[in-house]
């Protein structure tokens, strides 16, 4: 089953391209392109660029990392609970699952430094647009990304089709990546949409750490994380502490830089624990004080 997902997102690649070739166009009409002429735009050909790199270089790393902790799903999973087969309704089951469990990754990586060192780099941007959904962080092996999955070995699973569900996942999410579309009603109550997304990428203080959806926003609804987009609040993208650079490997390394600078000066094992795994507000208020002293 993993084989054969891998290939279905192979096949959509050039879904990918034409999705985002359109909504250039698309921007384009109405003015507000951008990556023609370099002017503020919803498009930037260096944040596109630097996207799409970041998303190649995730790839790599992705397909190496599977190949070392595939194993230790494999072992994982001669201690499973149960012994599922994959037909339609264990998929169902894998599939929300693995979104609920994806919930919970995504929310501790906003609320654990040394997660949020890797998922920062998809945060990033101050644009929103589909190349965005290619910006990711070559380090989320390294973070432990994969840990989360793993439970669902456990439970019976077969590692090859948690696999193939994650890929699923992380492909739906492609295409609520954009500003071109708007908010689609009820299909807010159930599913993640642009709209929702939109407001997880903004740095406003009312929209700051929301709506941590996959798939399915129901996991927002049930663990109050949920915000709506508010048209008289536009979303104002990117970090609260900004990534001045397009430099894929400056944009990839430069909170884990600042996090092992920081850790280098603690005055205390307290200190640098809140540094690590710690908020990253804690942890940037923690920096400014021994920058004080």
């Amino acid at each position: 089953m993993g084989f054969d997902i891998e290939l279905l997102l192979l096949a959509l690649t050039p879904l990918f391209l034409l999705c985002v070739a359109l909504e250039i166009l698309y921007w384009r009409r109405h003015g507000r392109a951008g990556i023609y002429d370099g002017r503020a735009g919803i498009y930037d050909w260096r944040d596109s660029l630097c996207s799409a790199a970041l998303g190649l270089m995730h790839q790599g790393a992705d397909k190496l990392a599977w190949l070392l902790v595939l194993p230790v799903y494999a072992w994982v999973w001669q201690h499973r609970l149960f012994d599922f087969q994959i037909g339609w309704p264990a998929f169902v089951a894998l599939f929300v699952a693995q979104d609920f469990l994806y919930y919970g990754f995504h929310r501790a990586s906003h609320r654990v430094r040394w997660l949020w060192a890797a998922h920062s780099v998809h945060h990033s941007s101050t644009r929103m647009n589909f190349t965005t959904a290619f910006r990711q962080s070559l380090m989320y092996p390294v973070a432990g990304m994969w840990l989360f999955w793993l439970p669902l070995a456990w439970l019976g699973f077969p590692p090859e089709a948690v696999v193939g569900v994650v890929l699923v996942n992380l492909a739906f999410q492609f295409f609520v990546h954009t500003q071109a579309i708007p908010r689609l009603g009820v299909l807010e109550k159930v599913f993640n949409t642009p709209s929702i997304h939109r407001v997880h990428h903004a740095k406003n203080p009312r929209y700051l750490d929301r709506n941590y959806a996959g798939v399915l926003v129901v996991w927002d609804r049930l663990f109050g994380s949920y915000v709506e987009e508010d048209a008289a609040e536009p979303c104002d993208y990117g970090t609260v502490k900004p990534v001045a650079s397009f430099n894929p490997l400056w944009v990839t390394l430069t909170e884990w830089i600042d996090m092992a600078r920081e850790v280098a000066r603690a005055r205390s094992w307290q200190e640098a624990r809140v540094l690590l795994f710690g908020p990253p507000e804690a942890a940037e208020r923690v920096a400014a004080s021994g920058n004080s002293r």
